[in-house]
């Protein structure tokens, strides 16, 4: 499978089995975009799995298949099914249009078409295919530098994966939106990055640390905070927080700038509780497991002490769901 690019141009593939309509289409865009042909949905679908464009404007009434068929088999296809399909049609009737959204299009344009509306449609898509990929990106660099920061502790990836989806569960319990509990997910891995900034003999220390020792460790929020820097990212700010705050209390006797109550940040708040809980019911080459009910006793006695007491609420209320997540991903 070869995806040729010949230049740094986005590539559009224009669907039509009238050619003078590719003429129109081809004298709008060629300026812009680069540009690849298919008179009929089965071309089409071929020229995909060679070129992968990055996006395709598609007629829909054409000899063989039709433009409802051809986008429904890309959207079933894992390699296609994030290309996003324009409808280009002679057809305006709301239960068409209706069709065409069920297979998976993202706009349609009705034929005539108006170079300005066509050039508009095009460039808003594309640039939200890019937004998506950056947004993929960035996730994907966090994911790793919490993976690296697995290589300095003696946690496993499995009490990262566990954590974040605590995290995510109590975050849409307290009222949080799907796309905040979400970017919380993915932000929680991060909560000991700053560990990487911490001495070996520290921490693959197998036993109890001295006070001066101790007084290293906690510096590790904001050496995470660091890490993570400054950053337009929603996700790499949140990241940020979630390091600096995840072990302050809520009596303000955490570390490190013993904030108090709800001036800790909610997400750093969540992922506290979703960590202990996390630590205390897995078992530590220094540690047997707590069993669940232990670990909840302990955590309803710190309720207003360690943890916001809104919080142990609800995590007393979300343990058939952690519980599920701690079953899916046991070490």
């Amino acid at each position: 499978m070869i995806f040729n690019r010949q230049d740094s141009k986005q590539t559009i593939l224009i669907v039509d089995d009238e050619p003078a309509n590719l003429r129109v289409l081809k004298k709008m865009l060629e300026d812009q975009y680069r540009l690849i042909f298919a008179k009929s949905g089965e071309e089409a679908l071929r020229l995909v799995q060679r070129e992968l464009p990055n996006l395709i404007l598609l007629d829909v009434m054409m000899p063989g298949m039709t433009g409802f068929e051809v986008c429904e088999q890309l959207k079933a296809d894992l390699l296609s099914k994030a290309v996003p399909v324009i409808f280009v049609t002679a057809l305006n009737d709301e239960v068409d249009e209706t069709k065409g959204f069920e297979v998976g299009a993202v706009d349609y344009i009705t034929k005539p078409v108006s170079p300005a509306i066509v050039k508009a449609r095009v460039r808003t898509h594309l640039s939200l295919v890019q937004a998506d990929d950056l947004r993929r990106t960035r996730l994907q660099v966090i994911q790793r530098l919490g993976r690296a920061s697995e290589y300095k502790d003696n946690e496993t990836g499995m009490h990262i994966m566990r954590m974040s989806h605590y995290s995510k569960i109590i975050a849409l319990a307290y009222g949080l939106s799907d796309f905040a509990a979400d970017n919380l997910l993915h932000a929680a891995p991060m909560h000991d990055i700053g560990k990487i900034g911490i001495p070996d003999s520290i921490m693959l220390k197998p036993g109890k640390l001295t006070e001066e020792e101790f007084t290293i460790m906690k510096t590790h929020p904001e050496i995470g905070a660091e890490i993570l820097g400054d950053s337009d990212s929603d996700l790499i700010a949140l990241a940020k927080v979630v390091s600096l705050t995840h072990h302050e209390k809520f009596d303000g006797s955490g570390y490190p700038k013993g904030l108090k109550g709800k001036n800790i940040p909610i997400e750093g708040r969540i992922v506290a509780i979703a960590d202990v809980f996390d630590a205390l019911t897995s078992k530590r080459p220094y540690k047997e497991a707590w069993t669940v009910e232990q670990a909840m006793d302990f955590i309803e006695s710190q309720s207003g002490i360690h943890f916001d007491p809104d919080l142990v609420v609800l995590l007393q209320q979300c343990l058939p769901s952690i519980l599920y997540i701690k079953q899916r991903w046991q070490d």
